[in-house]
């Protein structure tokens, strides 16, 4: 590195601002029990959400999230025509959106199923809104962060690379400065348009200076 390496901040406030007004967000919701899926509708909806399409089945689930590029898809593990595993894989091979999960507990091996097939979240029924919410936000959250990687780095054993690199330093940031996920890999962000600097390069400056050398 040389004199724009990333230096570290002093302070968790010299992160650039979260905004408070949340910009317009859009929300695909499939479940196939009507009531459930009226709940989560309504937990959306009072969380700031437009539902723009509420389905029971996994295509349905799948072709509105082409259709529409929501910001989230909310969807259940099992249901009828296409489940939710097979959906959630379709939606994550075209990058169209953050897919929550939503599952019982006897279902373990669907949700690792999920997890597999690229699922972002996953929420235990019965939830709240408090379950539901946070495991949105997580959900959007790391989408971004990885649709913004990929984008940075076509190769994929370089974006894979360089993936685990950024997590490391996301954690180095959170342990040694106190920021949540979001917040390090904002500051992450920033620095490297900042010091016109790749994230990867950013990553290394970090685990260089919080955790020992940067490469693996």
């Amino acid at each position: 590195m040389t004199d724009d390496t990333a230096s570290l901040p002093d302070d968790p406030q010299d992160l650039p601002p979260q905004e408070e007004d949340r910009p317009h967000r859009t929300a695909v919701v499939a479940e196939d029990e009507s009531l459930i899926r009226m709940d989560i509708v309504e937990t959306l909806t009072e969380a700031g959400f437009e539902v723009v399409a509420a389905v029971g089945d996994g295509e349905s689930a799948v072709t509105k999230a082409r259709e529409l590029r929501p910001d989230v898809v909310v969807m259940d593990v099992k249901m009828p025509q296409t489940d939710g595993v097979t959906a959630a894989e379709r939606i994550g091979e075209d990058s169209l959106a953050p897919v929550v999960m939503l599952t019982a507990f006897s279902q373990a091996e669907l949700v690792e199923r999920a997890r597999d097939a690229g699922a972002m979240a996953y929420v235990v029924k019965p939830f709240t809104p408090a379950d539901l919410l946070p495991a949105i936000e997580i959900a959007i959250s790391r989408f971004t962060q990885i649709t913004q990687l990929e984008s940075e780095i076509q190769d994929l054993g370089e974006r894979f690379e360089t993936r685990k690199r950024v997590d490391r330093a996301k954690g180095l940031l959170q342990t040694n400065m106190g920021l949540s996920e979001p917040e390090a890999f904002r500051w992450i962000q920033k620095t490297s348009m900042d010091r016109r600097l790749t994230m990867r390069e950013v990553a290394d400056a970090v685990v260089d200076q919080l955790g020992g050398s940067g490469k693996d």
